[in-house]
């Protein structure tokens, strides 16, 4: 119960120097911190517009330097605790996180790094990753953020990994080897990267005792018909069946299964920007369907994947599929096309899941969650998971969810009008 002493602070009025003084911040960060928190703090104007804060007033803003200084979130951060009554969001508190990202300076990578420095203010993001020329042009990029680390290392190496997770709290692993043509004609450099370097990368995490460690998949990993596919099925099942190694330790592994991602450079978007230019835009087979995700949505599967996984879970976006005939109509109308047929280990369609695996999978908080069948796996979450049927698959063509033209469009190009001719589909022998 406030006494009555405490009643008449809080109705007293104070000067924007009087609350500096009182919480030793400046005046201009109290005037920000007003304007980014106006729905909470909201000082009275006199006739000449000078501002008068109330006792609430101030109490807001000494829990918003509490929240800022001492705990370290973000603005963004800060706003939904208040919002949600004082409580920590639903969510871990990245703030005391030492983070390793594998493959931290490709595409997912560094949009990862992007997102979780502006958003969730991890104390510390290791890059692993063997190229020097792209972590030096990384770390130009950001500034030369401290929360960033750079490591020189392979995945190939355990024990320069180990000697690189020492003290990690969490691990992204996202290094492999993706490109299909290279992994076809380098088989043996394919298995080293995607299934020699996720054991390595199991086995440094238990034996520096990190938490949490999530894999990057690929649908390709699903009835795989070519080598990239293959070695990503036995990384996925070397992280799923991790967990049972881990013992005491309490380490624990998942993945995260999604398909192309709009924009990277393993795309075919600049494959079609580029085709573009000569006037010809090539198709391997107008039937093709796929999945598609932006790198903002694979980065908060995977942060919501860390939050929820118990080990052992595959975790599968809902996405929306495209026609690839749609994409290339959307990038280049004016351009003809030639369908030259499809290339050894391409699928017409894509799938999320198998067959075999719909017995075990559910459709919980807007993504499908493939839970393991193993005798060591304690089911804690997911109480409010819908069963699948037990044939359930997800596939690219199947999908109830799709990208038309526009919206492609959209994503290539923005808000850039484009009105050209319709394009002309010639095949080829």
């Amino acid at each position: 119960m406030e006494t009555s002493e405490t009643m008449q602070v809080k109705e007293m009025k104070f000067r924007i120097k009087q609350v500096s003084q009182k919480l030793d911040l400046p005046v201009s960060t109290i005037r920000y911190w007003q304007k980014e928190f106006a729905e909470y703090v909201d000082p009275e104007r006199t006739n000449g517009g000078q501002r008068r804060y109330a006792g609430n007033d101030v109490d807001l803003l000494a829990q918003i330097k509490e929240l800022v200084y001492v705990k370290k979130q973000s603005i963004d951060q800060a706003k939904k605790i208040l919002q949600n009554g004082g409580r920590q969001v639903e969510g871990i508190d990245w703030t005391d996180q030492t983070i390793l990202l594998t493959g931290g300076t490709g595409s997912f990578g560094k949009h990862f790094c992007r997102v979780m420095l502006e958003k969730h203010n991890p104390k510390v993001i290791r890059i692993y990753s063997r190229d020097e020329l792209k972590q030096h042009e990384m770390r130009i990029e950001f500034g030369d953020d401290p929360r960033l680390r750079f490591f020189i290392g392979d995945v190939r190496d355990g024990k320069r990994l180990e000697r690189a997770m020492d003290g990690a709290d969490m691990v992204v692993h996202a290094a492999a080897l993706k490109q299909v043509p290279a992994c076809e004609y380098n088989p043996f450099e394919a298995v080293k990267t995607n299934v020699h370097g996720a054991q390595n990368v199991i086995d440094a995490a238990i034996d520096t005792g990190v938490k949490k460690v999530i894999a990057l998949s690929t649908d390709k990993a699903v009835n795989p018909v070519n080598l990239y596919g293959a070695t990503k099925l036995c990384s996925d099942k070397l992280f799923t069946q991790g967990n049972a190694y881990a013992g005491e330790k309490g380490t624990r592994f998942a993945c995260v299964r999604y398909g192309n991602v709009i924009g990277s450079r393993g795309s075919v978007i600049p494959l079609f920007l580029n085709q573009k230019k000569s006037g010809t835009i090539t198709i391997t087979d107008d039937r093709m369907t796929r999945f598609w995700i932006t790198l903002d949505e694979a980065v908060e599967l995977v942060i919501k994947a860390f939050y929820y996984m118990e080990g052992g879970e595959i975790f599968v976006p809902r996405i929306p599929s495209m026609r690839i005939t749609d994409l290339a109509e959307a990038i280049a109308p004016e351009c003809k096309v030639e369908i030259i047929g499809i290339r050894p280990g391409e699928k017409l369609h894509e799938s999320l899941t198998g067959e075999d695996e719909g017995r075990n999978t559910i459709s919980y908080k807007g993504m499908y969650v493939i839970l393991p069948n193993m005798s060591w796996w304690e089911r804690k979450n997911y109480r409010g998971g819908e069963k699948l049927p037990e044939n359930f698959v997800y596939t690219s063509d199947s999908n109830d969810a799709w990208l038309g033209v526009d919206e492609l469009r959209r994503i290539v190009y923005g808000n850039e009008k484009i009105t050209t001719p319709k394009m002309r589909v010639k095949a080829v022998a």
